[in-house]
């Protein structure tokens, strides 16, 4: 199955506050028009994490910060011979361990 269209954040507002007064999930999901699996996973997190906000965090982060690609950049500029390995090296002198590939995403 593909993925569902995500709630929206009023709806999940409502969600809440609906479960706040007492109403059932069962009850919400039929007033609201949502699953009830959906619905009991907002009221969940809700309890859990005190927001209805939905959490992202799909992916692996950055390795390079912006200022270490300028650097990396600004290298290549002034000596355009200069070598993904070298760019690596000088990268781990400066205690970020990177890849090639990921140097040479950043340059082109």
């Amino acid at each position: 199955m593909g993925k569902s269209k995500e709630i929206s954040q009023d709806l999940r507002k409502k969600i809440v506050d609906l479960h706040k007064s007492g109403s059932s999930l069962g009850a919400i999901s039929k007033c609201l028009k949502v699953p009830r699996s959906s619905a009991q996973t907002i009221v969940c997190k809700y309890k859990h994490h005190g927001t209805t906000q939905p959490s992202y965090s799909s992916g692996t982060g950055r390795v390079l910060s912006a200022r270490d690609e300028r650097t990396l950049v600004q290298k290549v500029q002034i000596n355009p011979r200069t070598t993904a390995k070298d760019l690596v090296k000088m990268m781990e002198e400066r205690g970020t361990k990177v890849s090639i590939s990921t140097v040479k995403r950043v340059l082109y």
